[in-house]
């Protein structure tokens, strides 16, 4: 297999962003090439900067746009796309042009606490108000529709009653630094 060039997504402060970097910084068959935002503030970008990885924000309309963003992304010679908190629906013709080639983070159990609107602290919230005894993350797939494609890997963490919305987040936040970079070399592998 020739060299895999990741493409991270983000939308937000880029702490799963930085660990993907991290990850991949020694490896000569994986490289992130390029971390893209929807949002020109976004904290990722100054991270992405700090390890000397191109940043490129491609907003909302211009993610409309099949001839900018697959431009974009040839002239960095990526073959593989990270979600790491991206909380746009990725356009149909991205998830045509890389066929098992995006995969997303979630911060619960999907089926559960996914689709519009669930993501970061609204899932917790959700996951706190229901009573749920666990939860966790699932690196997945991505198709058409929010939170919904086939799973790669899920992790598991035990919540109890005394457990807030912030234990949660930081609960989860520990299985996403601990094995999301780990599912993204489990889907690379099977290329």
């Amino acid at each position: 297999m020739s060299k895999t060039t990741i493409a991270i997504f983000v939308s937000g402060s880029g702490t799963n962003c930085e660990n993907i970097i991290r990850h991949y910084q020694d490896r000569e068959d994986v490289e992130v090439g390029l971390v893209v935002s929807n949002r020109e503030d976004a904290y990722a970008l100054v991270r992405a900067k700090k390890h000397n990885v191109p940043t490129e924000v491609l907003t909302r309309t211009m993610l409309g746009d099949e001839h900018v963003v697959m431009q974009c992304l040839e002239r960095y010679h990526v073959n593989f796309i990270v979600l790491a908190g991206f909380l746009l629906l990725v356009p149909e013709y991205l998830i045509k042009s890389f066929p098992r080639r995006i995969v997303n983070l979630h911060p619960a159990l999907l089926p559960k606490y996914g689709g519009r609107g669930m993501y970061g602290h609204h899932v917790h919230e959700a996951v706190k108000a229901a009573g749920e005894k666990e939860t966790g993350i699932t690196i997945h797939y991505v198709d058409a529709e929010f939170d919904h494609g086939t799973p790669i890997a899920q992790h598991r963490t035990p919540l109890s009653s005394d457990d807030t919305v912030e234990d949660i987040e930081r609960k989860i936040h520990v299985l996403e630094q601990t094995y999301f970079p780990a599912a993204i070399d489990l889907a690379i592998s099977r290329l």
